[in-house]
């Protein structure tokens, strides 16, 4: 039960933060959708404790690849623009990269859900995975192996 409340109060301090105002930018909109994946699964896991019919291999795949996940691909572009002198603005090949970790969170989830197309949500799951990743390596890899525009101090 103490699952289920933890995910209630931080659901309330996640709308508190206002996050619809962050949409704009998505590098600042994927930390909250990435705290909202936390949320999610602590919720689910205290539902799956209780008995509710939650499969608890649901509620553990919303906190690794939804909320652990996310939160690896919301900070690996903000650390790397900021640290090689770049503006901090997500390009559409970032936009990418957040819409494939989350639906391959979201296809992992609801593998645990439907039985019969386990398989089919699995290797979506991973394909997206991978490619959200891959993307990251495509994009990021250069920045980071090429001299600093505006080195830090």
């Amino acid at each position: 039960m103490i699952l289920v409340i933890a995910s209630l109060v931080n659901a309330w301090r996640l709308a508190r933060w206002a996050g619809r105002r962050t949409w704009a930018e998505p590098l600042l909109f994927i930390l909250h959708v990435g705290y909202a994946w936390l949320v999610l699964g602590i919720g689910l896991l205290g539902l799956s404790i209780l008995g509710a019919g939650v499969p608890v291999a649901s509620a553990i795949h919303a906190l690794t690849a939804g909320a652990i996940g996310i939160m690896i691909l919301a900070v690996m572009p903000r650390v790397t623009l900021g640290h090689t002198g770049r503006d901090l603005t997500a390009n559409r090949a970032t936009v990418a990269i957040f819409v494939l970790i989350n639906a391959a969170g979201i296809a992992r989830v609801c593998a645990s859900w439907h039985p019969n197309g386990m398989m089919i949500l699995l290797a979506l799951s991973a394909a997206c995975w991978i490619a959200a990743f891959g993307l990251v390596e495509i994009v990021y890899g250069p920045m980071l192996l090429t001299r600093q525009r505006n080195p830090l101090p």
